[in-house]
């Protein structure tokens, strides 16, 4: 491991309840072992970055109630490619280059996890996002 890959790892927090057995699938060992940890170092940047994305697309996410809040937060995640592909790029490249060839032989199956992960974090905090005025 190169001195980049040792400090991107060593910076990840532990996550306890993300176990790691030897019969679980490569997406789910991957998804545990990197995506989650992965996703928690960069929350506050995930957070923010949404937070300016509500700001720069003008919306009335402030006015909504929650349940309209938590369906536009999937929606965005989900429709919007290019939001999408910078929440993914985010995430990216926070991979060592190891994970980074292990994530290209399946990324499709990948994508869909990491990006189920950044929806859930969002909507787990959306008590977060209200809205700053001084921004």
């Amino acid at each position: 491991m190169n001195a980049r890959d040792f400090s991107i790892v060593e910076l990840r927090p532990q996550i306890l309840s993300a176990k790691i057995f030897p019969n679980m699938s490569t997406e789910e060992y991957f998804q545990n072992k990197v995506l989650r940890p992965v996703i928690k170092l960069q929350n506050d940047l995930i957070l923010e970055v949404f937070k300016n994305y509500i700001r720069k697309n003008k919306t009335l996410f402030y006015e909504m109630a929650v349940e309209k809040r938590l369906h536009f937060i999937e929606n965005a995640v989900q429709k919007d490619i290019k939001f999408r592909n910078s929440l993914k790029g985010m995430i990216l490249g926070q991979f060592t280059v190891e994970e980074y060839k292990t994530y290209t032989n399946n990324s499709s199956a990948l994508n869909k996890r990491m990006m189920k992960l950044v929806i859930q974090r969002i909507q787990d905090q959306a008590q977060l996002l209200e809205l700053d005025l001084s921004a």
